[in-house]
């Protein structure tokens, strides 16, 4: 069984773009770019501020640091929302490596309720008018998660939490510049 093509979709504005590919075993890989003008060390101190994450991250309960050995953090997130009229809740603990000189951060899930759960953020771009946040996700269903039902709803999620990363971003660069 091969791999479909990667879709792509982009806003009416152009600055969201989403790919998502279905592979074997009922994984999917998806890949969300926003474009954005915010300072890219503005948009990491939003990504690494893990145990508020869940402040402005939609759908997201709870996010709190675990430990951290130097670059390499520990992190328990957990999430719900209402899907087809049922509650669905999944909770996760990820091993988070910080590359702050390629702006990256990957994750891989080290305990939780998917098969799989893997991927990165991505800062691209040094300046605020190139600047792109990239989040890719490989994701596994547990046995019993209809991963090709809740699709359509990773795609929206995907989107809406760069959009909150971004509006984050910008409340805190504007909370600054006031101060």
């Amino acid at each position: 069984m091969g791999s479909a093509p990667l879709q792509l979709e982009t806003c009416s504005l152009d600055t969201i773009q989403q790919d998502m590919e279905r592979l074997p075993g009922g994984c999917r890989r998806l890949a969300v770019q926003l474009r954005i003008g915010l300072d890219p060390a503005s948009i990491w101190a939003v990504l690494t501020d893990y145990d508020n994450l869940s402040r402005f991250i939609p759908n997201l309960q709870s996010s709190r640091q675990l430990w951290r050995r130097g670059d390499v953090v520990g992190l328990e997130q957990e999430g719900a929302q209402t899907f087809m009229g049922l509650r669905f809740k999944a909770r996760v603990q990820l091993e988070l490596t910080e590359h702050r000189e390629q702006q990256r951060l990957s994750f891989v899930m080290t305990k939780g309720d998917f098969r799989r759960f893997e991927g990165a953020w991505q800062i691209g771009g040094a300046s605020t008018e190139a600047t792109t946040l990239l989040y890719e996700l490989t994701v596994q269903g547990c046995v019993g998660m209809p991963i090709g039902l809740i699709e359509q709803r990773l795609r929206e999620d995907l989107a809406a939490n760069l959009r909150a990363v971004q509006q984050e971003a910008l409340r805190r660069s504007t909370r600054m510049a006031m101060a």
